[in-house]
């Protein structure tokens, strides 16, 4: 039977591991409890956050416990790692909103009920301790020149310096993973590559606080294109949340997957057996123009977070949108998510109601400079509504165009994309 690790290796799960051998020998040895927080400042994991979760998925698999931790507390103060600036702070009411949403998420890959696993939140050990309490439990066990030396402190420290609440953040972190040992018999942190200091800082903390032998493994970040690290911080976020990102936006974020990554990615966000993705990738091989690859990385990508009625949705909407057939009855945030980058417009509903001209409507979103322009670019058939050619130029467009519930889109020429957003009339 495969171990764990050399699962999780040959899936590319692994960047660090402190004491490789000793934890090897514990996980063949023994069910492990570990865990791996989660940041709680926004409404959705993204899928960033999906990589820390298909490594715990995979531990669980093999028979192992996983604690997920949110992060109420930690998220108050926000990890300086990475970051050239403080964070904002998130009011308790939408912290206690995000924490809620947390588990849902965790919950598509992980089961986290009853004895299989748990979902904690590190506020309900962090924030009944006073001031003092933390200083004399968890301070009098931290060396200044220690936390003096992570890298992330010294960076932010050479840029302008950081606040003593983010200087905090280490000893909050390694105060988890002590917690965690004494509560729950934790031995295992997981986390990205970033979280290397702090993770040796909680491994520290538990063997000066309990005299522990506990362990720590990370696993690479997800880069974008540019080396910067993908998540909400970076503004670049893929949610998990349908309603921040949709299915279809999902599949086209893993559809459109470099031929660099494919392969990469196949291991590291499906479940799909490793000669299986062997013959895909050799598949891709023989003809990297067809991007079978990219479609299966897509499918089954999609099928973990959305299910088969997603895959089933962004696969319409994809053969929709990139074919010939009408737009007509999709959603809004397909189109959304497919027309991110189209010049739009709004139109009240009283207005669309009466009735729109075409002309004046191509004119006022950009797609023609001038009425004239408009209907030339009519009479030649080089426009579309909603995927379907105009040959009327005094056409007048109404509700009953709309695309989706509020959105008609407008194609002059073969690629540019216009959109009339209905705006509802106070």
């Amino acid at each position: 039977m495969t171990h764990v690790l050399d699962t999780l290796r040959s899936r590319g799960f692994v960047a660090d591991v402190t004491d490789e051998a000793g934890l090897r020998d514990l996980l063949a040895s023994e069910r492990v409890t570990f865990y791996v927080g989660f940041d709680p400042t926004a409404p959705s994991l993204h899928a960033g956050s999906l990589v820390g979760m298909m490594a715990m998925a995979h531990l669980q698999r093999a028979g192992h416990r996983p604690i997920a931790l949110a992060g109420g507390a930690t998220g108050r103060i926000g990890d300086p790692t990475g970051r050239d600036a403080e964070r904002e702070v998130v009011d308790e009411a939408q912290l206690a909103a995000n924490l809620a949403g947390i588990r849902e998420h965790l919950s598509l890959v992980l089961d986290l009920e009853g004895d299989a696993g748990k979902l904690v939140d590190n506020y309900s050990w962090t924030g009944p301790m006073s001031f003092l309490e933390f200083l004399g439990r968890v301070g009098a066990h931290v060396p200044v020149t220690q936390m003096l030396g992570r890298e992330s402190v010294k960076r932010r420290l050479d840029s302008g310096g950081l606040t003593y609440a983010e200087f905090s953040y280490q000893l909050l972190q390694a105060h988890d993973f002590a917690h965690l040992y004494e509560a729950e018999g934790c031995r295992l942190q997981g986390g990205g590559s970033d979280q290397w200091g702090n993770i040796t800082a909680g491994i520290d903390l538990a063997r000066r606080m309990h005299g522990a032998q506990v362990y720590g493994l990370t696993w690479p970040l997800l880069l974008t294109a540019d080396g910067k690290k993908f998540g909400k911080s970076a503004g670049n976020a893929v949610w998990l949340d349908p309603e921040l990102t949709s299915p279809y936006g999902y599949y086209q974020y893993f559809v459109n997957a470099t031929d660099d990554d494919v392969v990469a990615w196949l291991k590291l966000f499906t479940f799909l057996p490793l000669d299986e993705i062997e013959e895909v990738a050799r598949e891709h091989e023989r003809d990297p123009s067809a991007r079978s690859a990219q479609r299966v990385l897509a499918r089954e990508a999609t099928r973990i977070v959305h299910g088969d009625a997603g895959v089933e949705a962004a696969e319409a909407a994809t053969a929709v949108l990139f074919g010939d057939e009408s737009f007509v009855g999709m959603d809004d945030a397909v189109l959304a998510d497919a027309f991110a980058e189209a010049p739009s417009v709004e139109v009240g509903r009283a207005d669309l109601d009466t009735g729109i001209g075409l002309l004046n409507l191509l004119t006022e979103v950009g797609a023609t400079s001038s009425n004239s322009q408009a209907r030339q670019q009519v009479s030649q058939g080089a426009v579309r509504l909603n995927n379907e050619v105009v040959t009327d130029h005094r056409r007048q467009l109404t509700t009953d165009d709309l695309a989706s519930p509020t959105t008609l889109v407008l194609r002059v020429g073969k690629r540019r994309y216009f959109l009339a957003r209905v705006r509802e009339d106070a």
